[in-house]
């Protein structure tokens, strides 16, 4: 298939890179065309964009576009300018972390300009170059099928990790659940490896996080993550600050709990968590730092010579 990729970050470089792996046309587009440059160097594979008003000139007639920009202005902007660009008939892809409320307001925008339009709630981190994504996609039957060959090459195996979840605005929609639910697991893990790390026996936390993934009823991907954090970084995670960023879809998530009368009191906790953490240090906020960092590549604070570090 041919398709451009927009925003070359962490994860649409990857995705970019997967696909051209894969043997689509990928056309590249990034504000800093740096970013390009670097994927066609690596892959030998891929065209520059020097602008999105060349779009038109690089793809054939239907085209395909995929987003992977910040939610809010960033993607606003560059679809609005897509819509001006484009024409009738081409398809627009969203997989950023946008409100599923946004998303559905743009898809009808879109189909009254006539164009096709389909939101991807994309999950994965930085593994999933290697390993493939988890993709919920919202839209028309149509345009979910017509993006089928980038869904089957992105994803872990061509009939599993994917699948359309509904009309336009359920892919992120059910993203955003997703993201909820990652706030509650991390937090469960974060309170009890504190419990550990506190506890009067000098437990060592590498070989219970290795453990526990081997018959255990907790074992987990996150699990696996942590055991390589403490592999990097030691017992103490010194060097991690327990300060931890939200992405907006856990609060989008406790909104909409809020709004659906539907009680999410674990996920709602979790995000109440993330803002402690900025306050002051919790060994169980950095064990979510450490594990962010190693699924997601997020960025971590580190702790400054000389200064004390852990809860």
């Amino acid at each position: 298939m041919e398709i451009a990729m927009l925003g070359l970050g962490r994860m649409g470089g990857n995705m970019a890179r997967r696909l051209l792996a894969g043997g689509h046309r990928v056309v590249l587009w990034n504000r800093s065309a740096d970013a390009a440059e670097e994927i066609v160097a690596e892959t030998g594979a891929g065209h520059v964009a020097r602008g999105l008003e060349e779009l038109p000139k690089l793809l054939a007639a239907p085209r395909a576009v995929w987003m992977m920009l910040p939610a809010g202005r960033a993607t606003e902007d560059t679809l609005n300018t897509l819509l001006d660009t484009l024409s009738p008939g081409d398809l627009i892809v969203d997989g950023g972390n946008a409100n599923y409320k946004d998303t559905q307001r743009r898809a009808g925008i879109a189909r009254e300009r006539g164009f096709e339009y389909v939101d991807v709630g994309v999950s994965g981190g930085v593994w999933g170059l290697s390993v493939g994504y988890g993709m919920m996609a919202g839209g028309t039957p149509e345009a979910v099928q017509r993006l089928r060959p980038v869904l089957e090459t992105l994803a872990p195996a061509p009939d599993q990790g994917w699948g359309h979840m509904g009309p336009s605005g359920a892919g992120h929609y059910t993203k955003m659940i997703h993201n909820g639910i990652e706030y509650g697991l991390l937090q469960a893990y974060a309170e009890g490896f504190e419990l550990l790390e506190a506890a009067p026996f000098g437990l060592n936390l590498r070989q219970i996080a290795g453990l526990w993934n081997h018959g255990s009823v907790v074992r987990s991907w996150l699990l696996e993550l942590l055991e390589r954090a403490y592999d990097e970084e030691g017992d103490d995670l010194e060097r991690i600050r327990g300060w931890i960023a939200d992405s907006g879809e856990g609060r989008w998530t406790v909104q909409t709990a809020v709004e659906l009368n539907v009680p999410a009191p674990v996920i709602t906790l979790a995000l109440q968590m993330r803002f402690r953490s900025r306050q002051e240090e919790s060994y169980g906020a950095q064990v979510i730092a450490a594990l962010r960092n190693q699924f997601g590549g997020h960025a971590i604070k580190e702790v400054e010579p000389g200064e004390a570090g852990g809860g």
